[in-house]
C-alpha cells in the first residue's frame, strides 16, 4: 500500500478550486473515532484554527491509491519540564547525559527545561473500517519521521506526547515504540478531570 502524508497547509493555502478548503473539510468529515472523541473532536474543530495560528500543524495520512483517509497526527513545539529521580528505572543514565545537551537545569526545582517536539494528537480513521490499512505503530511512525525532517533542519532529539492511563495505551508507547514515562499531569475534559501520562523518547 503506498501512503501519503499532506499538511493540511497544502489544503488551506490552495488556490485550486479542486483541491482546497471544500475538499478539506469534506475529508475531515468522513473521519470517526469512536475510541476517543477527543482526537476526533480536535481533527473536525480545531486542527485547521490551530495550523492557521501556527500553534500545531496537523498532517492527513492518505491511501495514495483512492484518496481515503487512514489516519492523522498533530506536531508542535512546547516547553517541557523533565524532573529526573536519580534512581528513577525510566530514565537511564545515558538518557539523562542527552537530555542534559539540550536542557537547562534548574537547581530550585531539581528539573531540567527545555524545547520538546509534541505528538499533539494521533488518530485512526475507523470509518468504513479503514482503520484496517495501517498500524497504530506505522501512524506513530509516520509522525516521528515528519519531526526528524525538522530535527535534521533545526537539530532538538526529544519527542514527547500524553496518552490517558490506560493499561493498552501504556503498552503501545511504552513496550511497543520504545517511549518512557517522565511525569504526569492534571488534564479536564468537558465530562471529567483525569490524569495524562507523560512520555518521551530520545531521537537519533
Amino acid at each position: 500500500m503506498n501512503i501519503s502524508v499532506v499538511n493540511i497547509r497544502e489544503f488551506i493555502n490552495s488556490d485550486d478550486m479542486g483541491f482546497g478548503i471544500g475538499t478539506l473539510y469534506d475529508m475531515i468529515e468522513s473521519f470517526s473515532c469512536e475510541k476517543n472523541k477527543d482526537v476526533e473532536s480536535f481533527l473536525k474543530n480545531s486542527a485547521i484554527e490551530f495550523t492557521k495560528k501556527n500553534q500545531s500543524v496537523t498532517y492527513l495520512v492518505l491511501d495514495s491509491d483512492d484518496a481515503q483517509l487512514l489516519g492523522y497526527f498533530s506536531l508542535a513545539v512546547k516547553p517541557i519540564t523533565i524532573k529526573i529521580d536519580k534512581n528513577s528505572k525510566e530514565i537511564s543514565n545515558t538518557m539523562r547525559k542527552r537530555i542534559e545537551r539540550v536542557s537547562k537545569y534548574d537547581e530550585e526545582s531539581g528539573a531540567y527545561m527545555l524545547s520538546a517536539f509534541l505528538i499533539a494528537q494521533l488518530g485512526k480513521n475507523f470509518k468504513y473500517k479503514l482503520n484496517k490499512r495501517i498500524t497504530g505503530s506505522e501512524l506513530l511512525q509516520l509522525a516521528v519521521d515528519k519531526i526528524k525532517e525538522v530535527q535534521y533542519i533545526i537539530g532538538g532529539m526529544v519527542v514527547f506526547l500524553e496518552a490517558e492511563m490506560i493499561d493498552e495505551l501504556d503498552k503501545f508507547y511504552r513496550s511497543e515504540n520504545g517511549f518512557v514515562q517522565f511525569g504526569t499531569r492534571k488534564a479536564e475534559s468537558p465530562n471529567e478531570e483525569h490524569d495524562l501520562i507523560q512520555m518521551l523518547k530520545i531521537l537519533r
